[in-house]
């Protein structure tokens, strides 16, 4: 069978990249789980790149290092390697051509702008197309998942999920409080989850309740499943047969047509057996094919995000 096609909501490679300050090469470093023959060889057609910053960073060296991240983006990611192309419009990614991949800006956490909507809305300008509002701490915008007071969004974050609503960019839930998150619900046009998995199978503070799930799916949101043994099995030793079983669960509450892949590469510590980097996801999908539809799998590996883009 001819390998399926894969948009892949979620990896840190830029991350990566800055840390190497020059030393490691997009196109082919074995030290990075995302790199362009990976990519080609795992048949992913659109790779969404995340902005992280390390907390530790100062406050006012979080929007430089953000810039920072996204010239990697221009210099290592696109400008060499050709057939890296930047989806800077949602129609882009329509009219990406035989052997092209399309590559995605996002934001994980608005620690980067602060309180300061220019620098949020330089971002957009520079390609950024999905927000998440908070990693797991707290920030000017909201709370995180580990912040103990639990807080929902402040009157910044409102701001900043309404400008999304303009920009037509995705507000990511994925690190965000419980309270955030119904919050969100409220105000979001464009709910996502870009790499999340459910609590009932693993009880992870970074994962979905069922009726946070079924809150998304009832608004039209997404939820894309991340690769992270921690979020997949409370021992953290999973199988892609594990990570199905996320899959399968989220079906059961309706989300069959709303259900990706955010791999989270690059982000994490411990690996999947047999899906430890971008080339080898289509272990993955094969492995959905023995359960599940053919229709169905494409729906999971590209088709369902496709169908839900901001309009």
């Amino acid at each position: 069978m001819e390998k399926m096609q894969v948009i892949d909501l979620h990896c840190d490679v830029l991350l990566k990249l800055s840390q190497g300050k020059g030393k490691l090469r997009f196109r082919d470093s074995k030290e990075l789980d995302v790199n362009f023959e990976r990519l080609r060889k795992g048949k992913v057609k659109v790779q969404f790149f995340a902005v992280f910053l390390e907390p530790e960073i100062p406050a006012e060296q979080k929007f430089v290092e953000a810039l920072n991240q996204i010239d990697y983006f221009y210099e290592e990611v696109l400008k060499k390697n050709p057939e890296m192309k930047h989806i800077k419009e949602w129609s882009d990614i329509e009219k990406l051509k035989e052997g092209e991949i399309g590559a995605v800006l996002t934001l994980e956490g608005a620690d980067a702008v602060g309180n300061d909507l220019l620098k949020l809305r330089t971002l957009y300008r520079l390609g950024v197309k999905l927000v998440g509002l908070t990693w797991n701490l707290a920030n000017y915008a909201a709370d995180g998942v580990m912040e103990e007071r639990g807080g929902g969004l402040t009157r910044f974050g409102k701001e900043v999920v309404r400008l999304n609503n303009e920009q037509k960019v995705f507000t990511d839930v994925s690190h965000l409080s419980e309270r955030g998150f119904w919050e969100v619900m409220e105000l979001a046009d464009y709910p996502i989850a870009s790499h999340s998995n459910a609590k009932s199978l693993c009880n992870h503070p970074r994962n979905l309740t069922d009726e946070q799930a079924k809150a998304l799916f009832q608004k039209g949101g997404m939820v894309h499943v991340v690769y992270n043994p921690p979020f997949i099995k409370e021992n953290g030793n999973a199988s892609i047969g594990d990570l199905v079983r996320h899959i399968d669960h989220f079906c059961s509450l309706g989300g069959v047509k709303q259900i990706g892949l955010g791999s989270d590469f690059d982000g994490i510590e411990q690996k999947v057996k047999n899906l430890e980097d971008a080339s080898k996801t289509q272990n993955l999908i094969l492995a959905l094919l023995k359960y599940y539809k053919e229709d169905e799998v494409k729906g999971f590996a590209y088709r369902n995000f496709l169908e839900h883009l901001p309009k």
